[in-house]
């Protein structure tokens, strides 16, 4: 049996997991992910009862029940690479000894629902739409770092991509990945937009944004805009949606994204005042999940 290294699992010397500071018996099955730290506070102000409040660096976590369900969220930061932190620590949390720093013989499954923020590509998302990722479109790469990818990647829908909008950034194969079909199920029911979204490796130039710097293909987001494959359009941009449903069907856990549109990309329209929205985004997940 692999004895993990110290410098592969890094365990702080109060037995918790290095970047978010949680312990194993501080994590619930079920977990809800949020970006920005401050919003963990407004998800768990629902909770009937909180257990325990870690906090470090952008990773707040607060673990209590919601209507008797034990639920720990979690806040992951902005973009793919901290969701390969916060996906491979809690899964670690679940299915590793820490004392052993071997793999438990009995795995554990986590359900992971990220509640996020984005801009919409299509006229049938305005802002205000909820939207869950059905599939997800990586401009990140994260994916590739891990072994048998092509088992859990859509790659007749990649070659089709790559197509129609004749891709020109050199270095970089945008990949496809699609949610957990039972969880998209049970968290969108028949009122939620069931999408597919771009997860950006950045929130300028990746996302079509143009400032001081030119674009590499400024026609990229027409492009994206008018991508058809099947019936089916990209709907949102955000930046963790890939690596999160990746990495989870990599490791077998359940995950999927939904967003509640606050820009139209295509109408360049913006709501900063999203809070009363997203707060209804909110209630659905802890909800449902």
């Amino acid at each position: 049996m692999r004895v993990i290294p110290e410098s592969e699992l890094i365990i702080n010397a109060d037995g918790s997991a290095f970047h978010l500071h949680l312990k194993p018996e501080q994590l619930a099955d079920r977990v809800v992910l949020v970006g920005d730290p401050d919003r963990v506070s407004t998800v768990a102000s629902y909770f009937d009862t909180q257990e325990c409040e870690v906090s470090s660096r952008e990773f707040h976590s607060i673990t209590g029940r919601y209507k008797g369900k034990r639920i720990t969220v979690v806040s992951h930061g902005i973009g793919t690479d901290n969701i390969d932190i916060v996906l491979n620590e809690l899964d670690a949390l679940a299915n590793i000894d820490f004392a052993t720093r071997t793999v438990k013989p009995e795995f554990k499954q986590l359900t992971l629902v990220r509640v996020g923020t984005s801009g919409g590509l299509q006229p049938f998302v305005p802002v205000g739409t909820y939207v869950a990722a059905g599939k997800s479109i990586g401009f990140d790469g994260v994916i590739y770092f891990y072994a048998d990818t092509e088992r859990v990647r859509d790659t007749r829908f990649e070659a089709e991509l790559k197509k129609q909008l004749d891709w020109k950034l050199s270095g970089l194969s945008p990949y496809v990945v699609s949610a957990d079909p039972s969880l998209i199920e049970q968290i969108t029911k028949n009122d939620i937009i069931r999408g597919v979204t771009i997860a950006a490796n950045g929130f300028y130039g990746p996302q079509g944004r143009e400032l001081r710097l030119p674009l590499a293909d400024p026609q990229l987001n027409g492009k994206i805009e008018a991508f058809d494959y099947n019936g089916q359009k990209i709907t949102n941009f955000e930046m963790e949606s890939s690596s999160l449903a990746g990495l989870a069907a990599l490791m077998g856990h359940r995950a999927m994204t939904v967003c509640c549109i606050i820009a139209g990309r295509v109408d360049k329209d913006m709501n900063t005042n999203y809070k009363g929205s997203l707060t209804g985004l909110i209630e659905t997940v802890l909800e449902r999940i």
